[in-house]
């Protein structure tokens, strides 16, 4: 029996409450699980995941809102989270079902909008997953979220700002709000970025 060849699913991700506007156009097999799927917005996104996240999706199965991420056991009953890394992504994207948010560090509350736009034919030899296109740099971790970015990007503009300096030593001297190269991104392995955090205790 020939084994079947996977679809590709293109999404594009697009960070919500920033402008001018950041998104990536990402595609991924159909066989990933929502813990691949992040691992890849992490890598496309610029993220250093290093937070906690989750995704927001209508289950189409039952009709109701359903969030996926790490499960904690101090849950509340009405807020149970499914294990990201069991729940695959075709059970839940669909051409019916094309949107999901995606919120990264609950402390920043970086909001992501998820919108599948194509299902298609994966060809041979591709290696994916891959990212085709995007827009301004990721905003630095741990800047305060939209908030927080917005006065950054407002300081660094003025030399004669107070905290000038001291915002331009924190950042490195090297971001550029309006820079990304798609051709630079680096997709890790889901499985080694598990093993880092879950099994090394990170």
């Amino acid at each position: 029996m020939t084994k079947k060849t996977p679809n590709v699913y293109q999404f594009k991700i697009s960070l919500l409450e920033v402008k001018p506007s950041i998104w990536r156009r990402i595609q991924v097999v159909e066989t990933y699980t929502f813990w691949d799927l992040h691992v890849a917005i992490q890598d496309a996104m610029g993220w250093e995941d290093y937070h906690l996240h989750e995704f927001n999706i209508v289950n189409p199965k039952t009709g109701k809102n359903t969030i996926i991420g790490i499960p904690d056991e101090d849950e509340i009953a009405d807020r149970l989270t499914l294990e990201g890394a069991q729940q695959n992504i075709r059970d839940f994207f669909s051409l019916n079902n094309l949107n999901a948010r995606y919120e990264y560090d609950f402390g920043d509350c970086w909001e992501h909008l998820i919108t599948l736009e194509a299902i298609i034919p994966k060809e041979p030899k591709v290696k994916f997953p891959k990212c085709l296109a995007g827009v301004r740099s990721c905003p630095p971790e741990d800047c305060g979220g939209s908030g927080g970015y917005a006065r950054l990007l407002q300081i660094i503009k003025n030399a004669r700002h107070p905290d000038y300096q001291e915002k331009i030593t924190w950042l490195g001297n090297r971001f550029n709000a309006e820079h990304f190269d798609a051709t630079q991104v680096r997709f890790e392995s889901p499985t080694k970025r598990w093993k880092l955090a879950f099994e090394h205790g990170i």
